[in-house]
């Protein structure tokens, strides 16, 4: 049978925590510091090739890399890029995930202007010191959850608390986002553009039916307000089109499935067992259906000593949506590295290496062993790498292995996921 080529050298994928919101009790935060990502950026990306990972989501933080009236100091990147042509990892870069340069106004003109004028010195930039294409880019990461963040709960600029500010804020994102595409592609018409929001699920709560519209309206409306936008389905004199939104990201957690809380705050997960949680094969399903671009899970994991049957469940899931006809082309483990709680500071313990705070201050990173394991278990099911060698990207995945693995295990949709 033919060879069915994806778009990117593994099939799995990993990336790394680097928000830089203005977050609502700190001010200026930049996560990947926090972290020790720039330090640590060698160890981080050496990590990645050992476990057959040959793609990385990465991070430029807008906010500190411009300067104002058009400069740009990417020297803080330099470990990253350094690290990925060491490595031989293929970036996908993030240009904005949920931070703004100080001062300049989301709602303006000047937003989507300033925006693409960094977008497009970002991508040569990278494109001058890469060691290989293609060139992928997230422009906005999560606009959609970023609209709730930053404009109904408060948590980070512009501190918006209400949904009509919610939905003008997103609308806003998906404006620059679309001015950023158009400038990269005038420079380099072959870039490759990742948009990525959360899979989510809503149910009124048991004893408030009347909430019912509402909860309908947050899971099949409003978590598609700028994905509509920038795939051209909604108000298409913004210039956006299904060659805009390109390659379609799905975020999927535990808690993406939630009780409508009246609006206002986060709502409130489902516990695991409810009977209300629906099968993520059917979540991919559907918002796949909608746009019908190829896709990737772009960010997934358990918690704690869970992330090996979170990540079983997961490859049930989404193998059954491949039997579906879902043009699935990798799942993303984030984080590659452990990360904090924005809120408390505590580690999550979700990522493919664990995060071990010495006396000394140094943050030791230990891979998981059992997480590692399960997944060598599906390369192997899915005729994929374990180690990457030296030049992963002389072809692609061959999808038509992961499109025989779901024909052949046959798995089905199960809403008791872990």
């Amino acid at each position: 049978m033919a060879a069915k080529n994806g778009i990117f050298p593994t099939f799995f994928l990993s990336g790394f925590e680097c928000s830089t919101f203005d977050w609502k009790d700190r001010g200026r935060r930049d996560m990947a510091a926090e972290l020790r990502h720039y330090a640590h950026a060698d160890e981080d990306y050496a990590m990645l090739p050992s476990l057959g990972i040959a793609v990385a989501r990465e991070g430029i933080p807008w906010p500190l890399v411009d300067k104002g009236n058009g400069e740009f100091d990417f020297s803080c990147i330099q470990p990253f890029l350094a690290a990925q042509r060491r490595h031989g990892v293929l970036p996908i870069w993030d240009l904005c995930h949920y931070g703004y340069p100080d001062g300049l106004d989301p709602y303006s003109d000047a937003f989507p202007k300033r925006f693409a004028a960094y977008a497009r010195a970002a991508a040569r930039h990278v494109a001058e010191h890469a060691h290989h294409g293609p060139l992928c880019f997230t422009p906005i990461n999560e606009p959609t959850f970023w609209g709730y963040m930053g404009g109904e709960w408060g948590w980070c600029a512009p501190f918006g608390k209400t949904a009509d500010a919610r939905r003008r804020f997103t609308l806003a994102l998906a404006r620059a986002d679309i001015a950023a595409v158009q400038a990269i592609r005038e420079d380099f018409p072959e870039a490759r553009m990742v948009h990525i929001d959360p899979l989510i699920w809503v149910v009124p709560p048991r004893d408030r039916p009347d909430l019912a519209e509402e909860a309908h309206r947050e899971a099949y409306e409003d978590a598609y307000i700028a994905w509509d936008v920038i795939s051209g389905l909604k108000n298409p004199e913004l210039g956006g089109s299904p060659e805009v939104i390109d390659i379609l990201g799905f975020n999927n957690y535990s808690f993406g499935q939630m009780e409508y809380g009246g609006g206002g705050k986060p709502n409130t997960p489902l516990e695991s067992g409810d009977p209300r949680i629906r099968p993520v094969c059917d979540l991919l399903e559907e918002a796949w259906a909608k746009y019908r671009r190829p896709c990737i899970i772009a960010e997934t994991s358990g918690l704690h000593g869970g992330r090996p049957d979170w990540l079983r469940d997961m490859m049930c899931e989404a193998l059954a949506a491949v039997n579906r006809g879902v043009d699935l082309h990798g799942i993303c483990l984030f984080p590659a590295v452990d990360m904090t709680d924005w809120h408390t500071g505590e580690w999550l313990h979700m990522g493919i290496a664990d995060v071990e705070e010495l006396s000394t201050g140094a943050l030791m990173r230990r891979p998981f062993p059992p997480y590692v394991e399960e997944l060598h278990r599906w390369q192997r099911r899915l005729n994929r790498i374990e180690t990457a060698d030296e030049n992963p990207y002389d072809s692609p995945v061959d999808l038509q292995d992961i499109i025989n693995a779901a024909r052949d295990l046959q798995l089905q949709p199960d809403p008791d996921w872990h």
